[in-house]
């Protein structure tokens, strides 16, 4: 759980400063850990199921209190890291569609204002719309 709260921030941190480029490499890293906590967690209610528990939190409430006061503890820290990975996750999906509904509204304000964003040449205009390439001086 710690290297997926750790990539969490990672990708918090590439959004905050626009490194999106980094997105990418995070989100693949992201989804094979998600694959490998959810595989975790299937074999967990699997084996508290086998020695008599009900699946979900609830079997896993009543292992833990059952096991005693060293397996309560590691549960209530695996349920506060899940729960600050459910939020961070959160917060990044804000970020994302903030900055993707950024992103459209500038490109809506340009297209209504009658601002190319390609000139015919298919080069980026730079400007008020007067199509100079940068490097042309």
């Amino acid at each position: 759980m710690e290297s997926f709260l750790g990539l969490l921030d990672q990708a918090a941190e590439a959004l905050i400063k626009s490194r999106f480029e980094e997105l990418s490499l995070i989100t693949e890293r992201k989804a094979e850990l998600a694959e490998r906590i959810t595989l975790l967690e299937q074999e967990r209610e699997q084996r508290q199921q086998a020695v008599g528990f009900g699946p979900g939190r609830e079997g896993g409430d009543a292992v833990a209190t059952a096991s005693g006061s060293d397996a309560q503890q590691v549960w209530h820290a695996l349920l506060k890291s899940a729960a600050q990975a459910r939020d961070n996750n959160h917060r990044n999906g804000i970020m994302i569609h903030t900055h993707l509904d950024f992103v459209r509204r500038s490109i809506n304000y340009l297209r209504a204002h009658g601002q190319s964003l390609y000139g015919a040449d298919g080069k980026h205009q730079v400007g008020l719309g007067n199509g100079h390439c940068l490097a042309s001086g």
